[in-house]
């Protein structure tokens, strides 16, 4: 009897163990009908959730969009896994352009924090360097939060009129900034040697400028829809 009880708990014990299994990778997300958390390194972040599948006149309004930005390719392989969220809404596209954005810049003042922290860039390291990577955290950010309140605007925006017009220009020049403030990080490193670290930092940096330029031209193209 009690090996026949043991059996009959397997299937139970089983479930028990891939639900804690899947609560341990550094990335966790907890998922909603519309929306995912993710939280790495300790920051938490919220960007809609990706459907599968998608609807090939989704996608297709998602490449047409993109092609309005600098970078079309990374745009759109950004926001071609969310095209059953956007359903060709230039709302949602603009939004989640901008979540993304935030969303990988959230990631970046850990890992320059990190590298503060390691003995060649620390204390006792080349002036330029610390230098470099303290004003890199700094102005990091400070984009953040220009994203942050970008965001958070474009989820309150009144119907088109003079205060649309005030709303989505308040958008358009705090994503400018934010878009200055990291392109100040780089520049920053213009005087510190080449080496590893530079080139892993600035590549970082530089697909975040990328995607929060990307998110900028949205922003744009979907002011000029709606004046």
């Amino acid at each position: 009897m009690k090996t026949l009880h043991l059996v009959s708990s397997l299937p139970f014990l089983f479930t028990t163990l891939l639900f804690h299994l899947q609560q341990t990778p550094a990335l966790q997300y907890s998922s909603s009908s519309t929306a995912t958390t993710a939280t790495v390194y300790g920051q938490t972040t919220t960007i809609m959730q990706p459907t599968s599948a998608p609807a090939a006149n989704n996608t297709d309004f998602i490449r047409k969009s993109c092609k309005t930005t600098l970078y079309p390719e990374l745009c759109y392989d950004s926001l071609a896994r969310y095209a059953n969220v956007v359903q060709q809404d230039p709302d949602q596209l603009v939004r989640i352009a901008v979540r993304i954005s935030l969303a990988e810049a959230k990631l970046m003042p850990a890992y320059v924090s990190n590298l503060t922290h390691q003995t060649e860039y620390g204390a006792g390291a080349d002036p330029r360097v610390a230098n470099a990577l303290h004003d890199c955290s700094t102005v990091l950010r400070d984009a953040i939060e220009q994203i942050r309140i970008s965001l958070k605007q474009l989820g309150h925006l009144g119907s088109p009129g003079p205060t649309f017009v005030f709303q989505v220009s308040n958008v358009q020049t705090w994503m400018s900034a934010a878009l200055t403030y990291e392109e100040t990080c780089t520049d920053g490193f213009s005087d510190v040697p080449d080496g590893p670290m530079k080139s892993d930092l600035c590549g970082r940096v530089l697909k975040l400028k990328e995607m929060t330029s990307n998110a900028l031209a949205l922003v744009n193209n979907y002011v000029a829809r709606n004046l």
